[in-house]
């Protein structure tokens, strides 16, 4: 009987760890503390501040940091920090996010942001179309 219930602890541990693993994201919430510190962070003069916001708003896709975010994209003058951006929105995956990633691409005065864009729209094109043809390159609208 002790084998029994053992075996069964252990399936069940192991059934809530896959689970967990499989989708580690599903059980954060967010608060709204949180977000506020991040949008915080996109604000400072900081560069590795403003940087690591980004990236975890992007992780976290806080919708609600895109405002923030295509400030930067638009006014910061470090590719750094614009790259960290455009990232973040590409990560948040909204309509209005991708649309400002596919106008930098374009738009941007560095052919190194324009070249990072044109991967982030084109991972965005081959995950949204997967499986499909995709006959349009993207990278060649970032070389000016």
């Amino acid at each position: 009987m002790k084998i029994i219930t053992t075996i069964t602890v252990l399936a069940f541990f192991l059934i809530a760890l896959s689970s967990a693993i499989a989708n580690p994201k599903a059980n954060i919430q967010i608060k709204e503390n949180t977000v506020e510190t991040l949008i915080m962070g996109l604000n400072s003069s900081n560069i590795g501040l403003k940087s690591s916001s980004a990236y975890m708003i992007g992780e976290l896709k806080l919708t609600e940091a895109i405002i923030p975010l295509l400030r930067i994209l638009h006014t910061e003058k470090n590719e750094e920090i614009r790259i960290a951006a455009a990232l973040a929105l590409y990560k948040i995956g909204s309509p209005v996010a991708i649309y400002a990633v596919k106008q930098t691409i374009r738009f941007d005065e560095s052919e190194r942001v324009s070249k990072l864009c044109a991967n982030f729209y084109n991972d965005y094109l081959k995950n949204k179309y997967y499986g499909e043809e995709i006959n349009m390159d993207v990278s060649k609208t970032a070389l000016k």
